[in-house]
């Protein structure tokens, strides 16, 4: 889901060509968080149809993945690594991600798993385009037919006007793919200085002073399997974050983000079994044409050898 770990802050980690006994633990890791982020597209979905509000969602999932990121750095590289000297860039950064998770939360609300996904697939597309146009960075002729050829696949899934599936909806999936593509132009200089684990762990810790006013004003009664559903939220969140984060310090990105892809498939499955619904025939035209201009997007990046813009995940 729009729903992952950026990892461009982590994009200098693993460069080269990674060795055999690297490069499928960084493969199983990349499956296992887009597993753990897919499931906790499921749980958003369900949640809310038990009645759990946006804001609750949102404050399980930075606040139970905060114990599981602190964890790994515990175990890891260790609590020196979270000495920052760039924190205003950390609140630039939770302040977009945040409104960008929001947006995301919203679409797997709106519309079905798969459609929602597909959405998601769009951020390489929109980080090409703000690189060209914000960052004036030289963008040829191969990478803007890419960006052209996915927006197309967009208007074939969204099919705006005909009420395939809800305008706000697409716009929210949009919304939330364009504002996780900014995050990853900005991890892109915050990662020169800052561990990948350190940009995880001020982003769940800072997006908590938000969040909390808004869950004690928003919290109402459930029953217990819908607190198990939020509290399930914050884990396999948690748990997509570290694996993600972890496939970045083995391989490079253009090796693991083609992994992202298998989402899609646990989407539909999701979809199928736990809300009887299959994607439209136009989202099994559009997805394809949306993810190969992604892959072509990533595989012209590390061709280059130029940092990649495209963001691995999600918030």
């Amino acid at each position: 889901m729009g729903m992952r770990f950026d990892g461009a802050d982590n994009a200098r980690q693993g460069e080269g060509v990674p060795t055999q006994d690297r490069l499928l633990p960084a493969i199983g890791f990349r499956l296992l968080s887009v597993l753990a982020f897919a499931t906790m597209g499921a749980f958003i979905k369900i949640a809310e149809t038990r009645g759990a509000q946006l804001a609750e969602l949102l404050f399980f999932r930075q606040a139970l993945a905060l114990p599981v990121v602190v964890a790994t750095v515990l175990i890891g590289p260790g609590p020196a690594t979270l000495r920052t000297q760039r924190f205003p860039a950390h609140i630039l950064r939770t302040s977009i991600g945040l409104a960008s998770m929001s947006f995301m939360f919203t679409t797997v609300i709106l519309l079905p798993l798969a459609e929602a996904t597909t959405l998601q697939f769009t951020v390489p597309i929109f980080a090409t385009f703000l690189s060209a146009v914000v960052l004036r960075e030289a963008t040829g002729r191969h990478r803007w037919a890419a960006v052209i050829v996915g927006f197309i696949g967009v208007i074939i899934v969204a099919q705006p006007g005909s009420g395939h599936i809800p305008l706000l909806g697409a716009a929210t999936g949009l919304a939330a793919a364009l504002l996780s593509a900014t995050v990853s132009i900005l991890l892109r200089h915050i990662g020169k200085t800052e561990p990948a684990t350190t940009t995880v762990f001020y982003f769940s810790l800072l997006s908590l002073v938000p969040l909390t006013p808004l869950f004690l004003m928003s919290v109402s009664a459930h029953d217990p399997w819908t607190w198990t559903l939020l509290v399930l939220i914050g884990l396999t969140g948690g748990v997509g974050q570290i694996g993600m984060t972890s496939s970045l310090s083995l391989a490079p990105i253009a090796v693991v983000v083609p992994m992202d892809y298998s989402g899609l498939i646990w989407a539909t499955l999701f979809g199928y079994f736990l809300f009887h619904v299959l994607p439209t025939g136009w989202t099994w035209v559009g997805a394809p044409i949306i993810v190969v201009s992604g892959m072509y997007i990533v595989w012209r990046e590390h061709r280059l050898s130029r940092p990649t813009t495209t963001t691995a995940v999600a918030e």
